[in-house]
């Protein structure tokens, strides 16, 4: 059974000039995961992570390698049928376009309807009046329904923290143009690059939840 997602050797290079190009941002992944769950991701700002989701749902064309959505190359699904297989969620929950490159008719269709995986980009969380609780029990039964769900947060408050550590069974790290799994949160936080990017006051409370 072909891997719910499957980043083969994806690699995005962003460059500027005209008559002597120079490369400006890379970012590389290269990683599958096989089963539903809820994956947390971080990394500071302009590490990638929106790109990644980009890719990952196929309104970013890679440079190089593929981005599988239960084994279809996502970036060969005709783009009003790209979000039958994977579906991007930006802040306040509206759904990114895509940047059409090619003409639709020599695509192919999705094998699918509904998304098998949901990624939420610094969805915006409000603290009161239990709409957490209610945003979390709503990646759970995804989740559990089979979907697979990236959740992206920029820590600015514990709650963020908190979400993350209680959540998520499997975190990614978004730092120095690479994409790195983590299988905890404690191996999570104990990653140099991301005791750096949260700070010493919000990786002590990182250090208390793991």
């Amino acid at each position: 059974m072909a891997p719910l997602i499957a980043l083969d050797g994806i690699r995005k290079v962003y460059t500027r000039g005209t008559l002597r190009r120079q490369t400006t941002f890379t970012l590389e992944a290269n990683f599958s995961v096989d089963q539903p769950g809820i994956v947390g991701v971080v990394g500071p700002n302009g590490a990638g992570k929106t790109t990644l989701f980009e890719m990952m749902t196929g309104s970013n064309e890679p440079t190089s390698g593929r981005v599988l959505v239960g084994g279809t190359d996502i970036h060969k699904v005709k783009y009003k049928e790209r979000d039958r297989l994977a579906i991007h969620y930006h802040q306040s929950y509206q759904v990114r376009h895509f940047k059409k490159l090619v003409p639709s008719a020599m695509l192919l269709s999705s094998p699918t309807e509904r998304p098998l995986v949901h990624l939420f980009d610094e969805p915006q969380f409000n603290p009161q009046d239990g709409y957490i609780g209610f945003m979390l029990d709503f990646f759970k039964r995804l989740r559990d329904e089979g979907k697979l769900v990236f959740i992206c947060l920029h820590p600015t408050a514990t709650y963020h923290l908190e979400i993350l550590s209680s959540i998520a069974s499997h975190f990614m790290l978004v730092s120095g143009g690479k994409v790195m799994q983590k299988d905890s949160f404690g191996a999570l936080i104990s990653d140099e690059r991301c005791r750096s990017y949260l700070g010493p006051q919000m990786y002590e409370t990182a250090s208390k939840l793991a």
